[in-house]
């Protein structure tokens, strides 16, 4: 498995592009979560120049252990970059041939998909790493009390989060293998979401049990939205195991599908 990731890592090391976009994204991670607490006091400045004060430390944003669902929460948005990384990637092989050399040179389709699917893992397991570094560094700053393990509540959203993103991968690895093209595939996953709303809104209606198993719907599941809590609303506040069940289905099959058309294409 190891030899395997090492192949496909070798291809992207030497990728300017695969640098940069990454850079984005992991850039992107740090600075957001560094922000967001200065746009709280400036947001606290702006209300006291009209009369009016705000607390924003009774906006427990980055307090433990909220911090855990909000960042996760708001990480999940930015998993767009490392996706179109991945179509990049996997379309790549097909436009300049190097799959057709790596399967000369002895490797399989099947070795081939699941070095693909093994840089999906690490690019997700980085992406987890880093966000909880920075949820735990970022608590423990603004914290006003440290109160563990209740602190802890709402770790288990990381793990929901790995497989969140590595998810999301590979449907970009399913789509980059389907249509072999970079810039359709790109095209297509930057409006998946918009397709997959337009065909829920219109059996919503009808069959609204349904719309928890759409794929990109079970994706956004496992992390759900955090921040109406804020405004007194009610929000799941833990990891549903049902949604975790639908996710890994989906995952599977993403990668089945693009297993079955890597075998019957003539590379």
């Amino acid at each position: 498995m190891l030899h395997l990731l090492k192949i496909d890592l070798k291809k992207l090391i030497d990728y300017r592009t695969f640098w940069v976009i990454c850079g984005l994204y992991f850039f992107t991670l740090v600075a957001g979560a560094a922000s967001g607490m200065e746009f709280l006091k400036w947001l606290g400045r702006t209300f006291e120049q009209f009369g009016q004060s705000i607390n924003i430390n009774r906006i427990p944003l980055y307090h433990f252990p909220d911090i855990w669902q909000n960042l996760a929460w708001s990480a999940g948005l930015l998993k767009l970059g490392l996706a179109i990384m991945v179509v990049i990637s996997i379309t790549n092989e097909f436009t300049y041939r190097t799959i057709r050399q790596n399967i000369i040179d002895g490797l399989s389709r099947e070795q081939f998909l699941i070095s693909k699917m093994l840089t999906n893992l690490m690019l997700s397991a980085i992406s987890m790493i880093l966000i909880f570094l920075i949820a735990m560094v970022t608590g423990l700053i603004y914290s006003p009390t440290l109160d563990f393990p209740y602190g802890l509540t709402g770790i288990g959203f990381y793990p929901a989060y790995f497989l969140e993103v590595f998810a999301f991968l590979s449907f970009s690895l399913m789509l980059g293998v389907l249509i072999q093209r970079s810039g359709l595939t790109i095209i297509l996953l930057l409006n998946s979401y918009l397709i997959e709303l337009i065909i829920r809104e219109n059996i919503d209606n009808y069959f609204p049990q349904t719309v928890p198993f759409f794929p990109l719907e079970s994706i956004m599941n496992l992390v759900p939205l955090p921040f109406a809590r804020y405004a007194f609303q009610e929000v799941r506040d833990y990891v549903s195991l049902g949604s975790i069940a639908i996710a890994l289905v989906w995952t599977f099959l993403f990668n089945y599908f693009a297993y079955l058309k890597l075998k019957k294409s003539d590379i």
